[in-house]
């Protein structure tokens, strides 16, 4: 709407312009330059506050606040103004946080994807947004485990919990480089684990006892390793007595049928014998 009331004004303006003496043709033609720059200004300032269909766009206190809570949304929306400071998708369907999804969104400080239906989160998810994100709700959803690039180099407070987390060495090297919300800290549960013990129990409170996971990683992998080699040595062994084992019995049939042959001094005899009789 504003481009083509521009457009209607720019006309308005040139047909003027013709009619007019030649100083004051150049006079119309400054104010037609200067009413470009500002419709420019204008269209471009319109294309950064537009604000998705499905949510409502408010100015508070010279912030902008972007509310698509309780939308039915199934994916975060690809349209956001870029000067959105507040962003709230909280009680949505959003399944998936794929990677670059707000990376145009420079001052987003705060971010509510809490009570949704996300199960996974790309490696790049918050890019862009890293440096200016101050707070981030990802709690009361269907997270299990996140990439260790996911949360990289965020300064924002996390809450992450009531999610069925599965406690392993990847959890534990995520929730070491992060700055988790004090007030939740102790609702990030650990829903299964590498060790069945630990299921139900704070991730906190399993790691500030001394438990390390990793521990628990590499003692798996040491033992499919060793499983493995004692295999293959199982395989070597049985194959050395088969072998030895064929081989004796070949021996043996060998020396059985040289046994049945009969003897040189034998073969001379019977020659001297037939010999003889001829």
């Amino acid at each position: 709407m504003p481009d083509r009331t521009c457009k209607r004004t720019l006309l308005n303006m040139l047909d003027t312009a013709g009619l007019r003496t030649t100083r004051q043709s150049l006079m119309i033609s400054g104010i037609v330059r200067l009413w470009i720059l500002m419709c420019g200004m204008l269209t471009a300032n319109m294309s950064i506050m537009a604000c998705p269909s499905s949510c409502h766009c408010i100015d508070k206190n010279g912030l902008t606040v972007v509310q698509c809570m309780s939308r039915n949304l199934e994916k975060i929306p690809p349209d956001l103004p870029r000067d959105t400071v507040v962003l709230l998708l909280a009680a949505n369907h959003i399944t998936h946080i794929p990677n670059h999804a707000f990376r145009e969104l420079h001052y987003l400080q705060e971010l509510d994807l809490s009570s949704n239906d996300i199960e996974t989160v790309d490696p790049g998810a918050f890019q862009g947004v890293s440096d200016s994100l101050l707070m981030l709700d990802l709690s009361n959803n269907h997270i299990q485990s996140v990439p260790k690039e996911a949360f990289a180099r965020l300064r924002a407070k996390i809450s992450l919990s009531n999610n069925p987390w599965h406690c392993e060495c990847t959890l534990q090297e995520v929730l070491r480089e992060l700055r988790l919300d004090p007030e939740t800290v102790n609702e990030v549960i650990c829903h299964t684990a590498v060790q069945e013990e630990y299921a139900g129990k704070p991730v906190i409170h399993v790691l500030d006892s001394g438990i390390n996971f990793c521990n628990f990683h590499h003692k798996t992998t040491d033992v499919a390793m060793f499983v493995t080699m004692f295999g293959w040595f199982t395989m070597v062994i049985a194959y050395v007595i088969y072998y030895v084992r064929h081989n004796q019995e070949d021996a043996r049939r060998h020396l059985e049928y040289l046994k049945s042959l009969p003897s040189n001094s034998q073969i001379s005899k019977d020659f001297d014998t037939i010999s003889t009789v001829l």
